[in-house]
């Protein structure tokens, strides 16, 4: 699903970015997706998509740890 309209980002870019770079924020999520730098209506949406990648990340880390 597209997130950034102007940017023609999608979800799985968002998701793939987060995983394979390993980004923390939004600041560093923006250093490598052109996400919310036209009209920022996305930003909304990329937050609770890092959110969510981060918080699964984090699951299977307690997983490997336990």
């Amino acid at each position: 699903m597209y997130v950034c309209l102007c940017e023609a980002i999608t979800d799985k870019q968002i998701r793939n970015t987060v995983r394979k770079n390993q980004v923390t924020s939004l600041k560093g999520l923006r250093q490598i997706l052109p996400v919310g730098r036209e009209c920022g209506k996305c930003l909304r949406q990329t937050c609770e998509i890092l959110q969510e990648e981060l918080t699964h990340l984090n699951e299977l880390c307690v997983e490997h740890v336990a």
